[in-house]
């Protein structure tokens, strides 16, 4: 962990020495990448990081929320026969062995089920809870991408007001004699502003996809915990899970 430390100390002083020096005008022949996060000056250095963890939760969101990891609909049935049989116990041991957000939620429901009478309504509050605890556990590099999204653009307008200062401080001490350094100034104004834009546009669209993706798999959640409880409550299986030919029997 000091190593870490240390490494990203050193770099961000390398970088900080880099910026630090006077911005290049840009030109056809030095307009590369790095003479681009050069020219926009010390306000890279946060932008850089905001990218970079950007990308990175942006990766983390798609496994981590995928509905086959977070609902498994491959329990359902046998879980189904559990509550068909009235086998509590069974059920309980077999999601604390199966850990995801599914399982932990329909856990703490059956935990309210091993004493006694069975109180639903108190069943439905500790599912309630549970949720919630799971909702707020995953929801958390969903709204890293939020944040990101609304600080890159100030970032960058930061950048942008730093390097319009510079310009015109160097309008004040040197009037229009150094062309260059002017254009270098005014570069970093325009360059800062469009990098925070270029971090915030895909933070949001990614930010809004995730959070839609994730109240879809809420309802699923929540419908497949009412099935299984259900079935608890009645000892029937729901409509759902009858073949066509167990719904037409039932209609005659």
């Amino acid at each position: 962990m000091k190593k870490t430390t240390v490494y990203i100390g050193a770099v961000i002083m390398l970088a900080s020495t880099a910026f630090a020096q006077e911005p290049a005008a840009l030109t056809s022949e030095n307009a590369t990448l790095w003479s681009l996060i050069k020219t926009g000056g010390i306000t890279m250095i946060p932008l850089g990081i905001l990218s970079f963890a950007m990308v990175t939760f942006i990766v983390q969101n798609f496994f981590s929320l995928r509905e086959k990891t977070l609902l498994h609909k491959e329990m359902l049935p046998e879980l189904l026969d559990m509550m068909l049989e009235k086998k509590v116990r069974d059920a309980l041991i077999y999601c604390r062995k199966n850990p995801s957000m599914f399982t932990n939620t329909f856990a703490a429901g059956l935990e309210r089920c091993m004493q006694g009478k069975v109180d639903f309504v108190k069943v439905h509050e500790a599912v309630e809870e549970a949720s919630i605890e799971q909702m707020t556990q995953l929801m958390k590099p969903i709204d890293y991408l939020s944040i990101i999204g609304a600080t890159s653009p100030m970032l960058g307008l930061l950048g942008t007001v730093m390097g319009m200062i510079k310009a015109f401080q160097t309008m004040g001490s040197q009037g229009m004699g150094k062309p260059e350094v002017l254009a270098g100034n005014i570069g970093e104004a325009l360059i800062t502003t469009a990098t925070g834009l270029i971090i915030a546009i895909p933070a949001m669209a990614f930010f809004f996809y995730f959070k839609k993706r994730f109240d879809k798999t809420l309802a699923t959640l929540g419908r497949n915990l009412s099935y299984l409880f259900d079935a608890l409550e009645t000892g029937e299986k729901p409509l759902t899970f009858m073949d066509v030919e167990a719904l037409e029997q039932l209609e005659d």
